[in-house]
């Protein structure tokens, strides 16, 4: 290769001692901000949800253009609905998803798909519980022994009925009564007929409610002293609710309730310790907190009666219990509306005092609690199945859910 000419050589020397410094300080301004960007680059997670809201607005002004709301009305309901889609809608699919799927906490696999045995000595991965499809065997299990189940609740229900049908006509026989006993089904079967034992039993705090709520709207001073007592149960944490009534329900010598076990025939078990009635001494419990519920939101209605349509109803010679059912009772239906559906959700989803107060036993399993139990218990660990009660749990609730809106719409549009 021939050499350059010196003069060259001089201008490539003098070229190369200028701009190499300028190199070396334009890669450390390179590096520094390459070294910032990492230090404030969002992660995954935050694309990801830059990108969802970025989703929901240009939906969300779209469809403003094709429907009669307008883009403002459906973008001011657009951060609402991204909630709800992340917190309630994603949860649900996903719980759903699980369901179909044998998921089991102590079977794990690599996030590649790759089994932990597979591994070369020193090498790590992310582990996640293995997934695999099952369909609806999950769902065939909960149902599996509904016949059965159903055929013996039947029997042990008729053993409570007095009245007998023979061939020589309607009879009554209390005798059986005493020989009825808290049927033996499965866990799904147990906590099937609790939670419907709770949709009815609840419901009986909306009349007491009613009532105390009556006679608490009034102007009397020492009834202005009492109505913070009514409240008070309301504020009371659930756990706390429950050491309560396990002291009141304590059978030790000299409890307050143990002549009632007693006589009754429950002795040292008492009502937390039989089976069947357990489930009783709960929702009794349970009432506690919900009574005081329906006080404040039937008073609160009492507030807006309209004393006109009262005293027409005096003119018109309605008094006493007519004139409470004819007149204000109707005008209570939006407060009656609501007590109805909080106390049958919380029926649904009753979970804190069950596991308090009998952790399950002495037949008191609830859906909520199995659901808990199979999934994240001492001998749980079965995710799959432990989503597949929830979900049917949410599609218990979905229909009462849609009944209620329903009814709503229904108002809103009268």
């Amino acid at each position: 290769m021939p050499a350059l000419p010196p003069r060259q050589l001089e201008a490539t020397r003098a070229c190369c001692t200028v701009l190499l410094p300028e190199i070396g300080r334009l890669s450390r301004s390179m590096s520094f901000f390459v070294d910032a960007w990492q230090s404030i680059a969002p992660s995954g997670l935050t694309l990801w949800l830059f990108g969802l809201v970025a989703v929901t607005v240009i939906g969300a002004l779209t469809l403003g253009r094709l429907f009669r709301y307008g883009p403002a009305r459906i973008l001011f309901l657009a951060p609402a609905f991204l909630l709800f889609a992340v917190f309630v809608l994603y949860p649900i699919a996903g719980s759903t998803w699980m369901s179909l799927h044998d998921v089991r906490a102590d079977r794990l696999v690599c996030a590649d798909g790759r089994e932990i045995k597979e591994l070369e000595e020193g090498e790590y991965c992310r582990r996640v519980q293995k997934m695999e499809w099952v369909g609806l065997d999950n769902y065939r299990r909960f149902f599996a022994k509904t016949d059965r189940n159903i055929e013996r609740a039947g029997k042990e229900l008729a053993k409570l009925n007095p009245v007998k049908f023979t061939e020589d006509g309607v009879g009554w026989d209390p005798s059986t009564m005493s020989k009825g006993r808290y049927p033996r089904l499965t866990d799904a079967g147990e906590a099937l007929l609790n939670n419907l034992i709770w949709l009815i039993m609840f419901q009986v705090a909306i009349p007491i409610g009613l009532a105390l709520a009556v006679l608490l709207n009034q102007n009397h001073f020492v009834v202005r002293l009492m109505k913070p007592t009514f409240f008070f149960p309301f504020v009371l944490s659930p756990t706390v609710i429950a050491f309560l009534f396990q002291f009141f329900y304590n059978t030790a010598d000299g409890a307050p309730l143990m002549w009632l076990f007693n006589s009754i025939g429950w002795g040292k078990d008492g009502i937390l310790g039989t089976d069947g009635w357990s489930n009783i001494g709960i929702i009794v419990a349970a009432w506690y907190p919900q009574i005081a519920y329906c006080v404040i939101i039937y008073l609160a209605g009492l507030t807006a009666i309209n004393a006109e349509l009262i005293e027409a109803g005096k003119l018109d010679g309605a008094s006493g219990f007519t004139l409470f059912r004819k007149i204000v009772l109707p005008q209570l239906w939006p407060a009656t509306f609501i007590c109805v559906v909080v106390t049958t959700i919380g029926a649904l989803r009753s979970f804190d005092l069950v596991h308090v107060m009998t952790v399950g036993g002495q037949k008191s399993e609830v859906l909520a609690r199995l659901m808990y139990e199979v999934g994240f218990g001492e001998n749980g660990g079965n995710y799959g199945y432990g989503a597949t009660i929830s979900v049917i749990l949410f599609l218990i609730m979905l229909v009462f859910i849609i009944f209620f809106v329903t009814n709503m719409v229904r108002q809103a549009d009268d």
